[in-house]
């Protein structure tokens, strides 16, 4: 994992920030958190003392977990369409207003 370039001058400052996602990101809080604690600690302690803020900000990239629970509820419920307990038009309910 390279955080910074081999060779630094003014274009790799100003071209920084264009794979980071501080422009209208989904992760920008995570990255920023992650990114202060490398400042604070430096790069090669960072990486092991910032590696909770890292899988944060992992996570929130790839969303496997999100999508992990997506599918275990999917085959929970078609287990349960194939044992019949759901039938008809409950198969496939959406959930009530304010249920969660």
């Amino acid at each position: 994992m390279s955080i910074s370039p081999f060779l630094r001058n003014p274009v790799t400052d100003i071209t920084g920030g264009i794979v980071s996602h501080q422009m209208l990101g989904r992760c920008q809080k995570q990255e920023a958190r992650y990114m202060e604690c490398l400042e604070a600690y430096g790069l090669d302690r960072g990486r092991t003392k910032c590696e909770h803020l890292f899988d944060d900000f992992h996570e929130c990239q790839t969303m496997t977990k999100q999508f992990k629970r997506f599918m275990a509820m999917r085959a929970e419920r078609d287990k349960q369409i194939a044992e019949g307990k759901l039938k008809g038009d409950s198969k496939y309910l959406t959930p009530r207003i304010d249920s969660f």
